[in-house]
């Protein structure tokens, strides 16, 4: 096909459509055999009513191990939100001001996924793209890589090496498209389609819709797992949001309101008394993680906090313990240069291997066709006022009921 003809249908693909008062551009697409490699929009011509500007573009990354990654870069006129569709949709951070969500991995590039083995170092290759805010583990299963069994082609009992993890982050967008409602509030949606199937293995799919408001420091993670095959399969879904400073300093604090907490392994034990509190960056320190049971509000909703020393500055969570039912805070307060971050995860279990959390009943089902359905919103605060109002919301679901603190309920191999 020649220059000229490649141009036309680029033009003509990023004409986009008005849709029941709201204008759709698809930006990714196997289906139509598409993938626009830059483009870009303004809200003053999408949304000429709305008084907050804000803008939306798509670029492709070139060089090194970030070779086609795909970025798109939303910014509502306070927040900035950059989406990774080649990385399973993974949101690399979310900038408000002085506030960042995301962290300074050693991985410097966004890595395309085709340059991940997820074998590699014992099943910890997943940790050679790891440096998202927000990371997706599933969706056939998450957690540390170790042995699992299943059954295989032949109807036999066999063993295979789960991966740290999974491999939903790992998997580009099959679908990506920007929608913008053109009636006031005006929200913006970035959706996408992620799918993770195999012939003899899981036929699960993802949809995903982030969204906010103009001028909002809130954003909504919507996302629908769904399993099309035939027979019932088992899948986990957890949601690694990961925090390095502002946020995370020496006297930095966790808030959840919990019935129940308890240490991952012997080496988190050590630090149970102090597990809401943060320090500063520290040479040799051995990741910290803890299992939590959230409580939650008459509405059925819990919110979760990483709130900065000074407590000026924020981020809050709130979801439905219904969907995603565990909270898992990992601590990872080590050297910068290594990575000083900590990461505040719902799932639908907690971040053992699969056979661990299956002989505890935390592996969910979905039968044919069925869906599970999430609902994350998140909200960067930048106030005193705004932090100590999320703060008394945990306070109040809380109560005076006091979580059990158990050292000894350690769910190890």
């Amino acid at each position: 096909m020649s220059r000229f003809g490649l141009s036309a249908i680029a033009l003509a693909m990023c004409t986009g459509v008005a849709q029941a008062d709201q204008f759709v551009q698809p930006l990714i697409s196997v289906s139509r055999n598409i993938n626009i490699e830059s483009w870009e929009a303004d809200g003053g011509k999408l949304t000429p009513g709305c008084p907050i500007h804000w803008t939306i573009q798509k670029h492709r990354l070139h060089g090194g191990k970030q070779e086609g990654v795909d970025l798109i870069v939303l910014n509502n006129g306070k927040l900035e939100i950059i989406v990774i569709p080649t990385r399973g949709m993974g949101i690399l951070s979310v900038t408000c001001g002085d506030v960042r969500l995301g962290w300074d991995s050693p991985v410097k590039q966004v890595v395309n996924p085709a340059f991940i083995n997820l074998q590699s170092r014992g099943g910890l290759g997943w940790l050679e793209g790891f440096n998202e805010w927000l990371c997706r583990c599933g969706l056939e299963y998450n957690g540390h890589p170790g042995t699992d069994e299943f059954i295989n082609n032949v109807g036999d009992k066999a063993t295979m090496e789960l991966t740290l993890h999974g491999r939903i982050e790992n998997i580009p967008a099959s679908e990506v498209e920007l929608a913008v409602d053109q009636q006031p509030p005006y929200r913006i949606h970035v959706r996408g389609r992620v799918d993770e199937r195999m012939f003899y293995g899981p036929k699960l799919e993802l949809r995903t819709d982030l969204s906010t408001e103009p001028g909002s420091s809130s954003f909504r993670v919507e996302d629908v797992v769904t399993n099309h095959g035939p027979s019932e399969q088992e899948f986990e879904l957890l949601y690694h949001t990961n925090y390095g400073p502002p946020l995370l300093e020496e006297g930095s604090t966790f808030l959840a309101p919990v019935t129940r907490v308890t240490p991952f392994n012997a080496n988190a034990a050590k630090g149970l008394t102090s597990y809401p509190t943060y320090e500063a960056p520290r040479l040799g320190f051995i990741e910290q993680v803890y299992c939590l049971y959230p409580l939650t509000d008459e509405n059925g909703r819990s919110v979760t906090m990483l709130r900065n020393r000074a407590k000026n500055r924020a981020v809050a969570i709130k979801w439905s313990p219904s969907e995603l039912p565990y909270l898992t805070l990992w601590k990872n307060t080590a050297a910068e240069k290594d990575g000083y971050v900590t990461g505040i995860e719902p799932g639908t279990n907690f971040p053992y291997n699969r056979r661990i959390e299956r002989g505890f009943g935390r592996v969910p089902k979905l039968a044919a066709g069925q869906s599970r359905h999430v609902t994350l919103d998140f909200s960067i605060l930048v106030t005193p006022a705004e932090v100590s109002q999320a703060a008394a919301e945990v306070d109040a679901i809380q109560g005076n009921r006091k979580p059990t603190i158990d050292p000894s309920a350690l769910a190890v191999e």
